[in-house]
């Protein structure tokens, strides 16, 4: 065990699976020579050289495109786009060609590529630097979607997302990638994709989370429980398939749910949430199930971050305006 950040973590995995995979190639803009952006891709070319650590051109759908055709034919490519927010140039081919192949050859072919993206706020930065599009990515169908909480989850994630048969959309919390550290196996090891993590037992209320909103949760959960309110929080992990059958375990038992995530509210995965559970639990519920979100606007620059992101003060209205119900 040694103690890593996220992004040491996420390093971490990368050098597990290339050492354990010549299949395995990392791509993207300045991942070689410069190690990423973030770093998250340091001294993998001095061990694997510039034909398996591959600086691309400033081309995101270059870079995805020629992922899905290396996949295809038997790679195992991890694409890096430097921010979610630069995606979009890529989007085409996720949409059109990588969550189709497999249905498309029926079967003959899957695409096991992973597209990596620092994800999300928290660290001040420029316009399409700081968005959190993973509903976008959930709507289309032969696609996983991934965003861990923790370096442990991140490098077992990774892991699992790399050998996983289809493509795997891995989005990574920026905010978190130095927050924190906590041991983490430096030998391979996975965690499930599509299994949720209960990260704190309780009876009273359920909060459902990912990402960069854990541990925003876990801090809300802390301080009702100083008022006597014992909440229990899931992070789900993977956004979708997300961990149903956890959540309404969870809320079976406790009778109130608020989701908390940082992408806008309407039409995201909190809203698909809440239908579910009022689909399949609404006779437990002793509440109307809330969602702290972001709001419905772009993401704002720098120094209004802080007004539109959910934080611990939100997350904990929102528990007492269900307890209280």
């Amino acid at each position: 065990m040694a103690r890593m950040s996220m992004v040491e973590a996420i390093n971490s995995a990368l050098d597990v699976m290339m050492a354990k995979d010549d299949r395995v190639v990392v791509m993207g803009e300045d991942v070689g020579v410069d190690g990423g952006v973030f770093r998250a891709t340091v001294n993998l070319i001095d061990k694997y050289g510039d034909q398996r650590v591959i600086d691309t051109p400033l081309a995101e759908s270059c870079i995805v495109g020629t992922a899905v055709g290396m996949a295809i034919y038997g790679m195992r490519p991890v694409a890096e786009i430097q921010f979610e927010g630069f995606m979009f140039k890529a989007y085409d081919h996720i949409y059109s060609h990588a969550s189709r192949i497999r249905r498309r050859s029926y079967g003959y072919f899957g695409v096991p590529l992973v597209v990596r993206a620092p994800y999300g706020a928290g660290v001040r930065a420029l316009e399409h630097h700081s968005d959190a599009p993973e509903a976008l990515f959930c709507h289309i169908p032969g696609l996983k979607v991934v965003i861990p909480s923790t370096p442990s989850d991140a490098k077992g994630l990774l892991i699992s997302a790399i050998e996983d048969p289809d493509t795997v959309i891995y989005l990574e919390p920026k905010r978190l990638y130095r927050l924190f550290k906590e041991e983490v196996p430096e030998e391979d090891y996975r965690v499930p994709i599509g299994q949720a993590r209960l990260v704190r037992e309780g009876r009273d209320l359920t909060i459902v989370a990912y990402g960069g909103m854990v541990q925003i949760s876990e801090k809300a959960a802390q301080h009702v429980a100083d008022e006597g309110v014992d909440v229990e929080v899931i992070d789900l992990r993977t956004v979708w398939p997300f961990d149903l059958e956890a959540i309404i375990k969870s809320v079976t038992k406790t009778g109130r749910l608020v989701i908390v995530h940082e992408a806008p509210r309407s039409f995201g995965v909190g809203a698909e949430i809440s239908a579910l559970v009022a689909e399949r639990c609404l006779v437990s519920l002793l509440a109307p199930i809330k969602r702290v979100t972001g709001y419905d606007v772009l993401p704002p620059l720098a120094k209004l971050e802080d007004y539109n992101y959910p934080d611990p003060d939100r997350v904990v209205r929102a528990i007492h305006e269900t307890m209280e119900f």
